[in-house]
């Protein structure tokens, strides 16, 4: 009996450490951007919510953002820098709270993959400056690309045509 536990205990300690239960550790990549600032610099100039979205990878709440009806002509910019990400013509009523895109301005946003929910999940970001801008999915429009840049609009600025 004592030997039959013994076992027991060894069979289930070591399940215990098993290598699926290990944060995984990535070497960070070191990534420099055109536009560097430090951590102050970044506070200083946008506003809460922009900082927590851009620099801290936050997400707004749904249906929250002023640019989510917004139908103007023009273009969308990264509120941190000032480069274009997106235009007016590639935006669509996803029904998701977030403004919606089906394809980013080529150049301007990188890509990266996060797994902050447990299931990895394609981050964009400025290519400029490195500000979060939200994800991309496969769920948008099948008539275009079929891509959904599900992106915070505290993350944006809208510059209309003509500006």
């Amino acid at each position: 009996m004592g030997k039959r536990l013994l076992l027991i205990v060894l069979i289930v300690f070591a399940g215990c450490k098993g290598t699926s239960q290990e944060e995984k550790k990535e070497t960070a990549k070191e990534t420099t951007f055109k536009v560097s600032k430090t951590d102050a610099e970044w506070r200083a100039e946008l506003t809460d919510m922009e900082y927590y979205v851009l620099r801290k990878a936050a997400t707004e709440n749904a249906f929250s953002s002023e640019l989510l009806d917004n139908r103007e002509k023009g273009t969308y910019v990264c509120a941190g820098c000032g480069t274009p990400v997106f235009k007016s013509d590639h935006k669509f009523k996803s029904g998701t709270g977030w403004p919606s895109f089906d394809r980013e301005i080529e150049g301007n946003v990188a890509f990266d993959v996060d797994y902050k929910i447990g299931v990895a999940r394609t981050e964009e970001h400025c290519a400029v400056c490195g500000g979060h801008l939200g994800h991309v999915f496969n769920d948008g429009p099948s008539n275009t690309t079929g891509k959904r840049h599900c992106i915070n609009g505290a993350a944006l600025d809208f510059i209309p045509d003509g500006n």
